[in-house]
C-alpha cells in the first residue's frame, strides 16, 4: 500500500512518521529560564549527531503556533542537559510530559532531585543514569508556521554517570543502564533483550595505480 505525504492530513503523517521510526531513544531534557524557571520534558525526536567534537540533536515541534518551554529557555540562555531514563524512571518521565503551564517546576511536580552541573547552569536530574552538559550550537527550523519544528543541536561539553554504571573500558553497561524508548502513542520499550552481532571485516586489497 502505497501512501503519499501530500495527500494525507498533519496528524496523519505525524502518526505515520512516529510509527515507522522506531523504536526512538527519549531525551529528558531539563533547562532553566533567564527567570530561574526551571523546565524538564522528554523528546523522542533525538540522535548523537557527531563525535569530536560531540553533538547531539533534539527536536521539538511548535506548541499552540509558539515554541515550547524548553526551546525558549535554551535560546534564552543556550544551555541545556539531556538526561537519560531508565525503567524505574519512567513513570515519572511520562508525569514531565504533560501539558503544563509555564512556570509549572517539573522536578518538583515528579518528585525528582534537581542535581548541580559542572558547566552549564540548568540542572541535571540527580536520579538519572546518564546525564549530558550542552551548549546550543545552532536551531534549524523546518516548516511553516503553524505547524513548524525546531531541530536543536547542541555541543556536549560533559558526562555525569551513576556510580557503578560503566564498563571497565569506560562505557555505559547496557545491561545495567536499561534505557526505556519511544514507539507510537503511549506504547514505550524497555529493552532488555540484546544481541550481538559484529560487523563484517572486509579485507582490503591493495592500492590501485
Amino acid at each position: 500500500m502505497l501512501r503519499l505525504a501530500k495527500d494525507l492530513d498533519s496528524a496523519t503523517r505525524y502518526r505515520l512518521l512516529i510509527g515507522s521510526v522506531v523504536p526512538r531513544p527519549v531525551a529528558w531534557v531539563s533547562t532553566l529560564g533567564n527567570a530561574g524557571v526551571l523546565n524538564l520534558a522528554p523528546f523522542s525526536y533525538f540522535m548523537g549527531v557527531g563525535g569530536d567534537p560531540p553533538h547531539l540533536a533534539v527536536s521539538a515541534n511548535a506548541h499552540r503556533g509558539g515554541e515550547k518551554d524548553t526551546l525558549r529557555n535554551i535560546e534564552e540562555t543556550g544551555e541545556f542537559v539531556v538526561n537519560i531514563a531508565d525503567e524505574e524512571l519512567l513513570d515519572a518521565m511520562v508525569l514531565t510530559s504533560g501539558d503544563h503551564a509555564y512556570g509549572v517546576d517539573e522536578f518538583a511536580l515528579a518528585g525528582l532531585t534537581p542535581a548541580p552541573c559542572a558547566i552549564v547552569r540548568p540542572p541535571r536530574v540527580r536520579e538519572a543514569p546518564i546525564a549530558m552538559e550542552c551548549r546550543l550550537a545552532q536551531v534549524v527550523r523546518l516548516g511553516a508556521a503553524p505547524r513548524w519544528t525546531a531541530v536543536i543541536f547542541g555541543e556536549v561539553l560533559a558526562w555525569h554517570f551513576e556510580d557503578g554504571i560503566l564498563t571497565d573500558e569506560g562505557l555505559p553497561d547496557m545491561g545495567l543502564l536499561r534505557p526505556v524508548a519511544r514507539m507510537i502513542g503511549d506504547e514505550y520499550l524497555l529493552t532488555r533483550e540484546r544481541r550481538i552481532v559484529p560487523r563484517p571485516k572486509i579485507e582490503k586489497g591493495p592500492p590501485v595505480v
